[in-house]
């Protein structure tokens, strides 16, 4: 997914990214009269039934660090977990309620593991000579 902001490049002075393909639906987050934002999702790695518990980054944790942000930023707003299922997860909370639940459940315990620990991982340390 990625964040489109509601007013032009000009105005702000940087660059928007690229808009996303017509069949991915955007929603409009918070008011536009008060800098509201279009969410639009974009075609994300599938995603597995459960995250990964391993001490350390997997590759699928870096395939995928934009989703956990995302399901923070969720969590942060007190998203309902159905909405972020189906919008972060593109898993259909209705045709697959627990599955749904488990992949929400478990990623969000990764991202909040992620941004405690594993961030740790991202950056390697510096070496002494």
């Amino acid at each position: 997914m990625y964040i489109a902001p509601m007013s032009t490049a000009a105005d702000n002075n940087f660059l928007l990214p690229p808009p996303a393909p017509a069949y991915l639906p955007a929603r409009v987050i918070g008011d536009p009269e008060e800098g509201g934002v279009v969410v639009s999702p974009l075609p994300d790695p599938e995603v597995a039934d459960e995250a990964p518990s391993e001490p350390y980054l997997t590759p699928y944790d870096n395939k995928r660090v934009a989703m956990y942000m995302w399901l923070l930023d969720a969590a942060y707003d007190d998203e309902d977990w159905r909405v972020v299922a189906r919008t972060v997860l593109h898993i259909d909370p209705e045709k697959e309620p627990k599955r749904a639940h488990r992949a929400w459940e478990t990623h969000l315990a990764r991202a909040r593991w992620i941004l405690k620990e594993g961030y740790k991982f991202l950056f390697p340390s510096p070496t002494t000579h």
